[in-house]
């Protein structure tokens, strides 16, 4: 019976949910052996590792991608991706920030930029290289901090453009890495080559122009704070077409601000309730989402680079607006009040970048 008994709380032990990094690492580390032979081997990585990878990883956080391969001889590398999704970037940072030193494996986070030669992709009947892909900057001058390519395929048509432009963002994913490729880059334009309005410039230019446009931007806005402190919120109403109310109240004063490319990344937070009369809360509703907005606010501090906006509600919706220094500490307390309110409420968040904070222009020009 005593046999038994430990038989029965060790399959327990093994089979309790991961709840932290520490609890995926742990169990990573019982079986990093038998899975460095499987990537070793090259056979059977799919039943062998990631079948049981993605299902614990799934336990921490959906959104989680992996790839992996052998670095050398003796070391296995795991690649974690967030697969170009801009909120998980930082779950994936913050899990390989916490991963052991184990002596046969290196632990990476998003796919890193490659040498321009090492990147060869054939795809739908296309290749992808250094060889045949080329861009230019396209200059907005009501908006001159966007970073605007226009991308050029030596095979690019409007027949093939769906299998061009996703042969050339895969393109891209890899010869700028994961990272780069997402917050690098404000705008694609894709044209056939006979079309092109400038010179055309070899791909393989397209890391130092950034690295170069990213310098220039940091350096016009580095240092640049808010200093409007509570600002002027003005309360504005419209009717919608189904005849319900929306209600908006917006920090005007901050949308004629000259230094919005300070705080380029947008977070609104998206809570859903059941709406009453005209679309709006019960007073119920109301107060919860008093509660959750407070708790938006006692995190997200305008003198940490997290400038509330305001807030919309209309149709059984409230958003609440930020604009961001950073993305990351934003991605990382949306997902908390999230979980904390599960039971409770539906909401939702997106975070996206927006230099010229054109998602605001609806509320100098009106509805």
């Amino acid at each position: 019976m005593s046999f038994l008994k430990k038989l029965f709380l060790k399959k327990e032990a093994k089979e309790t949910p991961i709840q932290s990094y520490a609890d995926f690492w742990n169990w990573f580390q019982i079986h990093e052996k038998d899975f460095f032979d499987v990537v070793k081997n090259g056979d059977y990585i799919e039943k062998g590792f990631f079948d049981k990878l993605g299902p614990k990883l799934d336990e921490l956080k959906e959104g989680y991608y992996y790839l992996t391969g052998m670095e050398n001889d003796d070391t296995a590398e795991l690649i974690i991706t967030a697969e170009g999704n801009l909120k998980n970037i930082v779950f994936v940072e913050e899990l390989i920030a916490t991963a052991p030193n184990l002596k046969n494996w290196k632990f990476t986070p998003l796919k890193p930029p490659l040498d321009i030669k090492d990147v060869n992709i054939a795809m739908a009947g296309y290749e992808f290289c250094g060889d045949n892909i080329y861009f230019y900057a396209n200059e907005l001058l009501e908006y001159p901090d966007e970073i605007d390519i226009t991308i050029i395929h030596n095979d690019y048509n409007q027949d093939n453009r769906d299998q061009i432009v996703n042969g050339v963002y895969i393109f891209l994913d890899n010869y700028l890495g994961e990272l780069n490729f997402i917050t690098g880059i404000d705008e694609i334009r894709f044209i056939e080559k006979y079309k092109a309005e400038k010179e055309l410039v070899p791909i393989s230019k397209l890391k130092d122009f950034l690295i170069w446009r990213e310098k220039e931007f940091l350096e016009k806005y580095q240092g640049i704070r808010n200093d409007n402190g509570a600002g002027n919120y003005s309360l504005m109403e419209a009717k919608l077409q189904s005849g319900n109310m929306l209600l908006a109240v917006i920090n005007t004063d901050l949308l004629d601000w000259d230094s919005k490319g300070s705080h380029p990344w947008i977070a609104v937070l998206i809570v859903h309730f059941d709406a009453g009369n005209n679309g709006m809360p019960d007073d119920d509703t109301m107060a919860l989402l008093e509660e959750i907005e407070d708790s938006v606010l006692a995190n997200l501090k305008d003198f940490d680079g997290y400038i509330n906006i305001g807030r919309q509600t209309a149709d059984g919706t409230r958003e609440i607006y930020f604009a961001c220094k950073d993305f990351r500490k934003p991605s990382r307390i949306f997902f908390d009040i999230q979980k904390a309110y599960t039971d409770r409420i539906k909401i939702e968040y997106d975070i996206y970048k927006d230099k010229y904070w054109q998602s605001f222009e609806r509320f100098n020009t009106g509805y």
